[in-house]
């Protein structure tokens, strides 16, 4: 069966869009500080673990960085690389999924959405109380 050319090429725009739009690969914050691997974790849920800090030694001990800002004091030893921060967000919308954030800058969970902008941009917002928000955008990395 032959299919027309102009079909094919409305299929992998379509396709390519829908790609495009993937939140999974690895991202950069906004300061370029941090860069996180972002996959779909538990079927259709989105996590992600950071993967390398631009300052990955703490000043104060000489060592690795932890997650020392953890309420939890048995979590505080734990290593930043490696750390999930993303928990399993769920889909919320087209290009969406909301959930839960781990900040390890102030050891605080957040409410939070992200949004798959652009091929190569994601905004993450961040709540506390659905009043105090805060946006942040992530870079696709190479």
């Amino acid at each position: 069966m032959k299919f027309p050319v102009s079909l094919v090429i409305a299929l992998f725009a379509v396709s390519s869009a829908a790609m495009a739009s993937s939140p999974e690969g690895n991202w950069v914050s906004e300061d370029g500080g941090t860069k996180v691997h972002k996959s779909m974790c538990g079927g259709n849920k989105l996590c992600a673990k950071l993967i390398w800090l631009d300052q990955p030694i703490d000043p104060a001990t000489g060592k690795p960085k932890t997650d020392k800002l953890n309420p939890d004091p048995a979590k505080r030893e734990r290593p930043l690389i490696g750390l999930e921060v993303v928990h399993a967000l769920a889909p919320s919308g087209r290009n969406t999924w909301s959930g839960l954030i781990y900040n390890a800058d102030d050891g605080r969970t957040y409410k939070a959405n992200l949004k798959v902008e652009g091929e190569s941009i994601a905004k993450v917002k961040g709540c506390v109380l659905a009043v105090l928000c805060k946006s942040h955008i992530w870079t696709r990395a190479n």
